[in-house]
Protein backbone atom coordinates (compact mmCIF):
# COMPACT_ATOMS: atom_id res chain seq x y z
CA UNK A 1 0.00 0.00 0.00
CA UNK A 2 2.83 2.37 0.88
CA UNK A 3 4.52 1.59 -2.43
CA UNK A 4 1.31 2.42 -4.35
CA UNK A 5 0.98 5.76 -2.58
CA UNK A 6 4.62 6.53 -3.29
CA UNK A 7 4.12 5.79 -7.00
CA UNK A 8 1.08 8.04 -7.16
CA UNK A 9 2.98 10.90 -5.57
CA UNK A 10 5.85 10.31 -8.01
CA UNK A 11 3.47 10.58 -10.96
CA UNK A 12 1.94 13.74 -9.57
CA UNK A 13 5.41 15.22 -9.11
CA UNK A 14 6.43 14.23 -12.63
CA UNK A 15 3.30 15.75 -14.05
CA UNK A 16 3.89 19.01 -12.17
CA UNK A 17 7.49 19.14 -13.39
CA UNK A 18 6.43 18.57 -17.00
CA UNK A 19 3.88 21.38 -16.70
CA UNK A 20 6.65 23.80 -15.70
CA UNK A 21 9.30 22.83 -18.27
CA UNK A 22 7.31 21.92 -21.38
CA UNK A 23 6.54 24.55 -24.01
CA UNK A 24 2.88 25.74 -24.33
CA UNK A 25 1.89 23.53 -27.30
CA UNK A 26 3.26 20.39 -25.62
CA UNK A 27 1.64 21.45 -22.37
CA UNK A 28 -1.72 21.52 -24.12
CA UNK A 29 -1.18 18.03 -25.55
CA UNK A 30 -0.29 16.75 -22.08
CA UNK A 31 -3.42 18.27 -20.54
CA UNK A 32 -5.64 16.74 -23.21
CA UNK A 33 -4.07 13.37 -22.64
CA UNK A 34 -4.53 13.63 -18.88
CA UNK A 35 -8.18 14.67 -19.31
CA UNK A 36 -8.86 11.67 -21.54
CA UNK A 37 -7.33 9.34 -18.94
CA UNK A 38 -9.36 10.99 -16.17
CA UNK A 39 -12.54 10.80 -18.30
CA UNK A 40 -11.96 7.08 -18.94
CA UNK A 41 -11.61 6.14 -15.27
CA UNK A 42 -14.01 8.75 -13.89
CA UNK A 43 -16.54 9.91 -16.51
CA UNK A 44 -18.08 13.33 -15.86
CA UNK A 45 -21.58 13.77 -14.44
CA UNK A 46 -24.18 16.03 -15.90
CA UNK A 47 -26.59 18.02 -13.77
CA UNK A 48 -30.11 18.97 -14.89
CA UNK A 49 -32.23 21.34 -12.85
CA UNK A 50 -36.03 21.16 -12.67
CA UNK A 51 -37.20 24.42 -11.05
CA UNK A 52 -40.57 24.82 -9.37
CA UNK A 53 -41.43 27.75 -11.66
CA UNK A 54 -40.52 28.36 -15.26
CA UNK A 55 -39.64 32.00 -14.63
CA UNK A 56 -37.89 33.93 -11.87
CA UNK A 57 -41.09 35.63 -10.67
CA UNK A 58 -42.77 32.51 -9.27
CA UNK A 59 -45.83 32.82 -11.53
CA UNK A 60 -45.72 30.09 -14.19
CA UNK A 61 -45.60 26.72 -12.42
CA UNK A 62 -43.47 23.97 -13.87
CA UNK A 63 -45.60 20.82 -14.14
CA UNK A 64 -42.49 18.66 -14.32
CA UNK A 65 -41.52 19.75 -10.79
CA UNK A 66 -44.77 18.38 -9.36
CA UNK A 67 -44.39 15.21 -11.43
CA UNK A 68 -40.89 14.59 -10.06
CA UNK A 69 -42.12 15.33 -6.54
CA UNK A 70 -44.85 12.71 -6.90
CA UNK A 71 -42.43 10.23 -8.45
CA UNK A 72 -39.87 10.54 -5.66
CA UNK A 73 -42.66 10.06 -3.12
CA UNK A 74 -43.09 6.48 -4.38
CA UNK A 75 -39.43 5.71 -5.00
CA UNK A 76 -37.97 2.77 -3.08
CA UNK A 77 -34.74 4.62 -2.39
CA UNK A 78 -36.52 7.30 -0.41
CA UNK A 79 -36.90 4.89 2.52
CA UNK A 80 -33.10 4.92 2.89
CA UNK A 81 -32.94 8.72 3.09
CA UNK A 82 -32.10 10.06 6.54
CA UNK A 83 -34.02 13.32 6.32
CA UNK A 84 -37.44 13.57 4.72
CA UNK A 85 -40.01 16.31 4.27
CA UNK A 86 -43.50 15.06 5.20
CA UNK A 87 -46.62 16.76 3.85
CA UNK A 88 -50.35 16.18 3.52
CA UNK A 89 -52.58 17.82 0.94
CA UNK A 90 -55.73 19.62 1.99
CA UNK A 91 -58.74 17.33 2.54
CA UNK A 92 -56.47 14.31 2.18
CA UNK A 93 -55.68 11.47 4.58
CA UNK A 94 -52.53 10.32 2.76
CA UNK A 95 -49.03 11.38 3.78
CA UNK A 96 -46.44 12.39 1.22
CA UNK A 97 -42.65 12.11 1.52
CA UNK A 98 -39.95 13.90 -0.45
CA UNK A 99 -36.23 14.24 0.36
CA UNK A 100 -35.34 17.17 2.57
CA UNK A 101 -33.20 19.93 1.13
CA UNK A 102 -29.71 18.80 0.05
CA UNK A 103 -30.54 15.13 0.62
CA UNK A 104 -29.65 12.74 -2.21
CA UNK A 105 -31.94 9.93 -3.40
CA UNK A 106 -30.54 7.28 -5.75
CA UNK A 107 -32.53 5.82 -8.64
CA UNK A 108 -31.77 3.50 -11.54
CA UNK A 109 -33.25 3.16 -15.01
CA UNK A 110 -32.18 0.67 -17.66
CA UNK A 111 -29.15 -0.20 -15.57
CA UNK A 112 -28.00 3.43 -15.29
CA UNK A 113 -27.64 5.04 -11.85
CA UNK A 114 -29.11 8.48 -11.29
CA UNK A 115 -29.22 10.78 -8.26
CA UNK A 116 -31.88 13.29 -7.25
CA UNK A 117 -31.29 16.26 -4.94
CA UNK A 118 -33.91 18.64 -3.57
CA UNK A 119 -32.53 22.12 -3.08
CA UNK A 120 -33.74 25.59 -2.17
CA UNK A 121 -31.99 28.88 -2.91
CA UNK A 122 -32.90 32.09 -1.10
CA UNK A 123 -32.90 35.09 -3.42
CA UNK A 124 -33.14 38.72 -2.41
CA UNK A 125 -34.88 40.91 -4.92
CA UNK A 126 -34.81 44.66 -4.77
CA UNK A 127 -37.49 46.78 -6.33
CA UNK A 128 -40.04 49.49 -5.84
CA UNK A 129 -43.04 49.29 -3.58
CA UNK A 130 -45.90 47.19 -4.67
CA UNK A 131 -48.69 49.54 -3.54
CA UNK A 132 -48.74 52.39 -5.99
CA UNK A 133 -46.40 55.29 -6.45
CA UNK A 134 -46.05 55.96 -2.76
CA UNK A 135 -44.50 52.56 -2.20
CA UNK A 136 -45.34 50.67 0.94
CA UNK A 137 -44.16 47.25 -0.33
CA UNK A 138 -41.02 45.43 0.71
CA UNK A 139 -38.18 46.81 -1.39
CA UNK A 140 -35.86 43.91 -0.48
CA UNK A 141 -38.14 40.86 -0.67
CA UNK A 142 -36.63 37.44 -0.06
CA UNK A 143 -37.97 34.54 -2.10
CA UNK A 144 -37.25 30.83 -2.01
CA UNK A 145 -36.33 29.19 -5.28
CA UNK A 146 -36.90 25.44 -5.00
CA UNK A 147 -35.80 22.87 -7.54
CA UNK A 148 -34.85 19.25 -8.11
CA UNK A 149 -31.45 18.44 -9.56
CA UNK A 150 -30.85 15.26 -11.54
CA UNK A 151 -27.30 13.94 -11.70
CA UNK A 152 -26.48 11.38 -14.37
CA UNK A 153 -23.52 9.96 -16.23
CA UNK A 154 -23.36 10.82 -19.93
CA UNK A 155 -27.11 10.92 -20.57
CA UNK A 156 -28.16 11.08 -24.20
CA UNK A 157 -31.39 12.60 -25.45
CA UNK A 158 -33.18 9.31 -26.12
CA UNK A 159 -32.33 8.01 -22.66
CA UNK A 160 -33.57 11.19 -20.98
CA UNK A 161 -36.82 11.16 -22.95
CA UNK A 162 -37.46 7.55 -22.01
CA UNK A 163 -36.59 8.22 -18.36
CA UNK A 164 -38.89 11.22 -18.04
CA UNK A 165 -41.68 9.28 -19.77
CA UNK A 166 -41.17 6.61 -17.13
CA UNK A 167 -41.37 9.28 -14.42
CA UNK A 168 -44.61 10.70 -15.84
CA UNK A 169 -46.29 7.28 -16.11
CA UNK A 170 -45.26 6.20 -12.63
CA UNK A 171 -46.32 9.53 -11.13
CA UNK A 172 -49.76 9.18 -12.75
CA UNK A 173 -50.13 5.69 -11.25
CA UNK A 174 -49.15 6.91 -7.79
CA UNK A 175 -51.51 9.86 -8.07
CA UNK A 176 -54.39 7.49 -8.80
CA UNK A 177 -53.50 5.12 -5.98
CA UNK A 178 -52.91 7.73 -3.29
CA UNK A 179 -55.51 10.38 -4.00
CA UNK A 180 -58.70 10.63 -1.97
CA UNK A 181 -61.83 9.87 -3.96
CA UNK A 182 -64.63 12.40 -4.32
CA UNK A 183 -68.39 12.04 -4.61
CA UNK A 184 -70.04 14.69 -6.79
CA UNK A 185 -73.67 15.56 -7.39
CA UNK A 186 -75.22 18.12 -9.74
CA UNK A 187 -76.59 20.96 -7.61
CA UNK A 188 -75.69 24.04 -9.67
CA UNK A 189 -76.15 25.30 -13.20
CA UNK A 190 -73.62 23.54 -15.39
CA UNK A 191 -74.06 26.09 -18.17
CA UNK A 192 -72.17 28.57 -16.01
CA UNK A 193 -69.43 26.11 -15.08
CA UNK A 194 -70.77 25.27 -11.63
CA UNK A 195 -72.54 22.00 -12.23
CA UNK A 196 -70.99 19.70 -9.63
CA UNK A 197 -70.53 19.89 -5.87
CA UNK A 198 -68.20 17.36 -4.26
CA UNK A 199 -67.53 15.79 -0.88
CA UNK A 200 -64.95 13.12 0.09
CA UNK A 201 -66.08 9.64 -0.90
CA UNK A 202 -65.74 7.35 2.13
CA UNK A 203 -67.93 4.37 1.25
CA UNK A 204 -66.26 1.23 2.71
CA UNK A 205 -67.68 -1.27 0.23
CA UNK A 206 -65.10 -3.48 -1.51
CA UNK A 207 -65.28 -6.64 -3.57
CA UNK A 208 -63.84 -8.52 -0.60
CA UNK A 209 -66.79 -7.54 1.60
CA UNK A 210 -69.43 -7.62 -1.14
CA UNK A 211 -72.04 -10.37 -0.85
CA UNK A 212 -72.11 -11.46 -4.46
CA UNK A 213 -72.13 -14.74 -6.35
CA UNK A 214 -68.45 -15.76 -6.80
CA UNK A 215 -68.77 -16.37 -10.54
CA UNK A 216 -70.45 -13.00 -11.10
CA UNK A 217 -67.86 -11.26 -8.93
CA UNK A 218 -65.00 -12.83 -10.90
CA UNK A 219 -66.62 -11.83 -14.19
CA UNK A 220 -66.97 -8.19 -13.09
CA UNK A 221 -63.39 -8.03 -11.82
CA UNK A 222 -62.03 -9.46 -15.07
CA UNK A 223 -63.98 -6.91 -17.05
CA UNK A 224 -62.74 -4.03 -14.88
CA UNK A 225 -59.12 -5.17 -15.13
CA UNK A 226 -59.42 -5.46 -18.91
CA UNK A 227 -60.90 -1.96 -19.09
CA UNK A 228 -58.22 -0.45 -16.86
CA UNK A 229 -55.47 -1.75 -19.14
CA UNK A 230 -57.30 -1.03 -22.37
CA UNK A 231 -56.00 2.41 -23.33
CA UNK A 232 -54.03 1.22 -26.34
CA UNK A 233 -56.73 -1.30 -27.27
CA UNK A 234 -59.51 1.32 -27.41
CA UNK A 235 -57.25 3.66 -29.35
CA UNK A 236 -56.40 0.94 -31.85
CA UNK A 237 -60.03 -0.02 -32.54
CA UNK A 238 -61.14 3.63 -32.76
CA UNK A 239 -63.52 3.72 -29.79
CA UNK A 240 -63.65 6.09 -26.85
CA UNK A 241 -62.19 4.67 -23.66
CA UNK A 242 -65.39 4.16 -21.67
CA UNK A 243 -67.54 1.32 -20.42
CA UNK A 244 -71.26 1.04 -19.71
CA UNK A 245 -72.87 -1.11 -17.01
CA UNK A 246 -76.56 -1.75 -16.37
CA UNK A 247 -77.36 -2.98 -12.85
CA UNK A 248 -80.87 -4.35 -12.61
CA UNK A 249 -82.83 -6.39 -10.10
CA UNK A 250 -85.18 -6.02 -7.12
CA UNK A 251 -84.57 -3.34 -4.47
CA UNK A 252 -82.11 -4.29 -1.75
CA UNK A 253 -79.94 -6.57 -3.88
CA UNK A 254 -76.81 -4.43 -3.50
CA UNK A 255 -76.69 -2.22 -6.59
CA UNK A 256 -75.37 0.84 -4.71
CA UNK A 257 -72.83 -1.26 -2.80
CA UNK A 258 -71.56 -2.71 -6.08
CA UNK A 259 -71.09 0.79 -7.52
CA UNK A 260 -69.09 1.82 -4.45
CA UNK A 261 -66.98 -1.33 -4.71
CA UNK A 262 -66.25 -0.56 -8.38
CA UNK A 263 -65.19 3.01 -7.52
CA UNK A 264 -62.92 1.85 -4.68
CA UNK A 265 -61.39 -0.90 -6.80
CA UNK A 266 -60.69 1.36 -9.78
CA UNK A 267 -59.79 4.43 -7.64
CA UNK A 268 -62.30 6.54 -9.59
CA UNK A 269 -64.29 9.57 -8.49
CA UNK A 270 -68.07 9.15 -8.45
CA UNK A 271 -70.52 11.51 -10.20
CA UNK A 272 -74.10 10.91 -9.06
CA UNK A 273 -76.22 12.45 -11.80
CA UNK A 274 -79.76 13.42 -10.77
CA UNK A 275 -81.62 13.76 -14.06
CA UNK A 276 -84.63 15.54 -12.58
CA UNK A 277 -82.35 18.48 -11.67
CA UNK A 278 -81.05 18.88 -15.23
CA UNK A 279 -82.87 21.62 -17.13
CA UNK A 280 -82.32 20.45 -20.70
CA UNK A 281 -80.00 18.57 -23.04
CA UNK A 282 -77.58 21.50 -23.20
CA UNK A 283 -77.00 21.40 -19.46
CA UNK A 284 -76.68 17.61 -19.59
CA UNK A 285 -73.92 18.00 -22.16
CA UNK A 286 -72.22 20.66 -20.03
CA UNK A 287 -72.31 18.34 -17.01
CA UNK A 288 -70.58 15.65 -19.01
CA UNK A 289 -67.77 17.96 -20.13
CA UNK A 290 -67.16 19.01 -16.51
CA UNK A 291 -66.50 15.47 -15.29
CA UNK A 292 -62.92 14.34 -14.85
CA UNK A 293 -61.20 11.33 -16.29
CA UNK A 294 -61.02 8.21 -14.13
CA UNK A 295 -64.59 8.57 -12.94
CA UNK A 296 -67.80 6.59 -12.51
CA UNK A 297 -70.94 8.41 -13.70
CA UNK A 298 -74.09 6.87 -12.25
CA UNK A 299 -77.76 7.44 -13.02
CA UNK A 300 -79.79 5.54 -10.46
CA UNK A 301 -83.35 4.35 -11.03
CA UNK A 302 -83.27 5.31 -14.69
CA UNK A 303 -86.74 3.79 -15.17
CA UNK A 304 -88.39 6.38 -12.92
CA UNK A 305 -86.12 9.44 -13.36
CA UNK A 306 -87.76 11.05 -16.41
CA UNK A 307 -90.11 8.34 -17.67
CA UNK A 308 -87.83 7.44 -20.54
CA UNK A 309 -89.19 3.92 -20.80
CA UNK A 310 -90.82 4.17 -24.24
CA UNK A 311 -90.18 6.80 -26.89
CA UNK A 312 -93.69 6.37 -28.33
CA UNK A 313 -95.41 7.02 -25.02
CA UNK A 314 -93.29 9.99 -23.91
CA UNK A 315 -95.12 13.33 -23.82
CA UNK A 316 -93.79 16.23 -25.88
CA UNK A 317 -90.78 18.00 -24.36
CA UNK A 318 -92.85 20.99 -23.31
CA UNK A 319 -95.37 18.86 -21.46
CA UNK A 320 -92.63 16.83 -19.79
CA UNK A 321 -90.88 19.97 -18.62
CA UNK A 322 -94.05 21.18 -17.01
CA UNK A 323 -94.68 17.79 -15.46
CA UNK A 324 -91.20 16.77 -14.36
CA UNK A 325 -89.30 20.08 -14.19
CA UNK A 326 -86.83 18.92 -16.86
CA UNK A 327 -86.84 18.85 -20.65
CA UNK A 328 -84.11 16.23 -21.05
CA UNK A 329 -85.06 13.92 -23.89
CA UNK A 330 -84.18 10.33 -24.60
CA UNK A 331 -82.12 11.51 -27.56
CA UNK A 332 -80.14 13.80 -25.27
CA UNK A 333 -79.48 10.96 -22.85
CA UNK A 334 -78.36 8.66 -25.66
CA UNK A 335 -75.91 11.29 -26.89
CA UNK A 336 -74.69 11.65 -23.30
CA UNK A 337 -73.79 7.97 -23.12
CA UNK A 338 -72.68 7.21 -26.66
CA UNK A 339 -72.62 10.39 -28.77
CA UNK A 340 -69.77 12.57 -29.93
CA UNK A 341 -69.75 14.50 -26.67
CA UNK A 342 -69.19 11.30 -24.72
CA UNK A 343 -65.66 11.22 -26.20
CA UNK A 344 -64.58 14.47 -24.51
CA UNK A 345 -62.66 12.50 -21.87
CA UNK A 346 -61.15 9.09 -21.32
CA UNK A 347 -61.38 6.29 -18.78
CA UNK A 348 -64.98 6.73 -17.70
CA UNK A 349 -67.53 4.17 -16.55
CA UNK A 350 -71.24 4.97 -16.96
CA UNK A 351 -73.64 3.01 -14.76
CA UNK A 352 -77.42 2.83 -14.99
CA UNK A 353 -79.47 1.17 -12.27
CA UNK A 354 -83.07 0.04 -12.49
CA UNK A 355 -85.51 -2.22 -10.70
CA UNK A 356 -87.43 -2.90 -13.92
CA UNK A 357 -85.23 -3.53 -16.94
CA UNK A 358 -88.25 -4.39 -19.10
CA UNK A 359 -89.51 -0.81 -18.80
CA UNK A 360 -86.45 0.74 -20.45
CA UNK A 361 -86.27 1.72 -24.08
CA UNK A 362 -84.21 -0.81 -26.09
CA UNK A 363 -82.00 2.03 -27.35
CA UNK A 364 -80.62 2.43 -23.81
CA UNK A 365 -79.70 -1.22 -23.58
CA UNK A 366 -77.74 -1.88 -26.74
CA UNK A 367 -74.04 -2.71 -26.68
CA UNK A 368 -71.79 0.34 -26.77
CA UNK A 369 -74.05 2.14 -24.34
CA UNK A 370 -74.57 -0.59 -21.77
CA UNK A 371 -71.82 -3.11 -22.51
CA UNK A 372 -72.47 -5.37 -19.54
CA UNK A 373 -75.87 -6.18 -18.02
CA UNK A 374 -75.52 -7.31 -14.39
CA UNK A 375 -78.58 -8.93 -12.81
CA UNK A 376 -78.61 -8.80 -9.01
CA UNK A 377 -81.21 -11.19 -7.70
CA UNK A 378 -82.05 -12.63 -4.28
CA UNK A 379 -79.24 -13.67 -1.99
CA UNK A 380 -77.59 -16.95 -2.97
CA UNK A 381 -76.07 -19.34 -0.43
CA UNK A 382 -72.52 -18.32 -1.40
CA UNK A 383 -73.43 -14.68 -0.91
CA UNK A 384 -75.06 -15.58 2.43
CA UNK A 385 -71.80 -17.15 3.63
CA UNK A 386 -70.01 -13.89 2.83
CA UNK A 387 -72.59 -11.99 4.88
CA UNK A 388 -72.27 -14.45 7.76
CA UNK A 389 -68.51 -13.98 7.80
CA UNK A 390 -68.72 -10.19 7.58
CA UNK A 391 -71.38 -9.74 10.25
CA UNK A 392 -70.97 -12.79 12.51
CA UNK A 393 -67.30 -13.65 11.88
CA UNK A 394 -68.41 -17.22 11.14
CA UNK A 395 -66.86 -19.21 8.29
CA UNK A 396 -68.83 -22.40 8.93
CA UNK A 397 -71.66 -23.40 11.23
CA UNK A 398 -73.88 -26.48 11.85
CA UNK A 399 -76.92 -24.41 10.81
CA UNK A 400 -75.51 -23.61 7.37
CA UNK A 401 -76.99 -26.75 5.73
CA UNK A 402 -80.45 -25.78 6.98
CA UNK A 403 -80.08 -22.31 5.45
CA UNK A 404 -78.92 -23.84 2.17
CA UNK A 405 -81.84 -26.26 2.14
CA UNK A 406 -84.35 -23.44 2.62
CA UNK A 407 -82.77 -21.41 -0.19
CA UNK A 408 -82.78 -24.40 -2.53
CA UNK A 409 -86.45 -24.94 -1.67
CA UNK A 410 -87.32 -21.58 -3.18
CA UNK A 411 -87.08 -19.23 -0.21
CA UNK A 412 -85.89 -15.86 -1.54
CA UNK A 413 -84.51 -12.99 0.52
CA UNK A 414 -82.47 -10.04 -0.63
CA UNK A 415 -79.08 -9.29 0.89
CA UNK A 416 -80.57 -6.24 2.57
CA UNK A 417 -83.24 -8.37 4.27
CA UNK A 418 -80.69 -10.90 5.53
CA UNK A 419 -78.42 -8.12 6.77
CA UNK A 420 -81.32 -6.68 8.75
CA UNK A 421 -81.83 -10.06 10.47
CA UNK A 422 -78.13 -10.55 11.19
CA UNK A 423 -77.69 -7.05 12.59
CA UNK A 424 -80.13 -7.75 15.39
CA UNK A 425 -77.94 -10.48 16.92
CA UNK A 426 -74.38 -9.98 15.70
CA UNK A 427 -73.05 -11.14 19.08
CA UNK A 428 -75.08 -14.39 19.00
CA UNK A 429 -74.28 -16.28 15.77
CA UNK A 430 -76.49 -19.31 16.49
CA UNK A 431 -79.51 -17.19 17.35
CA UNK A 432 -78.91 -14.99 14.31
CA UNK A 433 -78.78 -18.01 11.99
CA UNK A 434 -81.94 -19.44 13.56
CA UNK A 435 -83.65 -16.12 12.86
CA UNK A 436 -82.52 -16.33 9.23
CA UNK A 437 -84.00 -19.82 8.96
CA UNK A 438 -87.28 -18.58 10.46
CA UNK A 439 -87.33 -15.68 8.02
CA UNK A 440 -86.77 -18.05 5.10
CA UNK A 441 -89.64 -20.27 6.36
CA UNK A 442 -91.86 -17.20 6.47
CA UNK A 443 -90.93 -16.40 2.87
CA UNK A 444 -91.88 -19.93 1.77
CA UNK A 445 -95.20 -19.70 3.60
CA UNK A 446 -95.88 -16.25 2.18
CA UNK A 447 -95.23 -17.52 -1.33
CA UNK A 448 -97.53 -20.50 -0.86
CA UNK A 449 -100.31 -18.23 0.39
CA UNK A 450 -99.91 -15.86 -2.53
CA UNK A 451 -99.64 -18.63 -5.13
CA UNK A 452 -101.53 -21.67 -3.82
CA UNK A 453 -101.11 -24.86 -5.84
CA UNK A 454 -104.46 -26.28 -7.08
CA UNK A 455 -105.14 -29.95 -6.22
CA UNK A 456 -104.79 -31.07 -9.85
CA UNK A 457 -101.55 -29.17 -10.22
CA UNK A 458 -100.29 -30.60 -6.96
CA UNK A 459 -101.03 -34.09 -8.25
CA UNK A 460 -99.12 -33.34 -11.46
CA UNK A 461 -96.19 -32.04 -9.47
CA UNK A 462 -96.16 -35.17 -7.34
CA UNK A 463 -96.29 -37.41 -10.41
CA UNK A 464 -93.44 -35.48 -12.07
CA UNK A 465 -91.36 -35.87 -8.92
CA UNK A 466 -91.71 -39.67 -8.98
CA UNK A 467 -88.92 -41.83 -10.37
CA UNK A 468 -89.47 -43.97 -13.51
CA UNK A 469 -89.56 -47.16 -11.40
CA UNK A 470 -92.18 -45.66 -9.10
CA UNK A 471 -94.33 -44.68 -12.06
CA UNK A 472 -93.93 -48.20 -13.53
CA UNK A 473 -94.95 -49.90 -10.30
CA UNK A 474 -97.83 -47.51 -9.78
CA UNK A 475 -99.07 -48.21 -13.29
CA UNK A 476 -98.97 -51.96 -12.70
CA UNK A 477 -100.87 -51.73 -9.43
CA UNK A 478 -103.59 -49.59 -10.98
CA UNK A 479 -103.99 -51.98 -13.92
CA UNK A 480 -104.28 -55.00 -11.62
CA UNK A 481 -106.95 -53.39 -9.50
CA UNK A 482 -108.84 -52.36 -12.56
CA UNK A 483 -108.76 -55.86 -14.02
CA UNK A 484 -109.72 -57.32 -10.66
CA UNK A 485 -112.67 -55.02 -10.45
CA UNK A 486 -113.87 -56.20 -13.81
CA UNK A 487 -113.72 -59.85 -12.65
CA UNK A 488 -115.70 -59.02 -9.56
CA UNK A 489 -118.23 -57.24 -11.73
CA UNK A 490 -118.80 -60.36 -13.69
Amino acid sequence: MEQLIAKIWSLIGLFTLLQNILPPHLHKILMDWFSSIKYYFNPPHYHMEIPEFKDSHGVNANDLYETVERYLNGLDGISRTRRLTVFRARNSTNLGFIPAFDEVVEDSFRGVRLWWTHSALLEQRSGGGGRGRGGGGDRNAVSERRSFTLKAEQPDKDFLCAYFDHIANRAAELNTLNRDLMLYTNTGDARWGEGWTGVPFKHPSTFASLALDPLLKSSILRDLDRFKKGKEFYRRIGRSWKRGYLLHGPPGTGKSSLIAAIANYMKYDVYDLELTQVIDNIELRALLTQTKEKSVIIIEDIDCSLKLADRASNPPPGDRQEQEGSSVTLSGLLNFTDGLWSCCGEERIIVFTTNHKEMLDPALLRSGRMDMHIFLSSCSFDAFKSLAFNYLQVEDHPLFPAVEEKMNSGAEMTCAEIIEVLMNKVEEPSNALNDVISALDAKIKEREEMFPIPPTSRKDVEEESETPNMRKNSHRGWSGKKRGGRRRGR
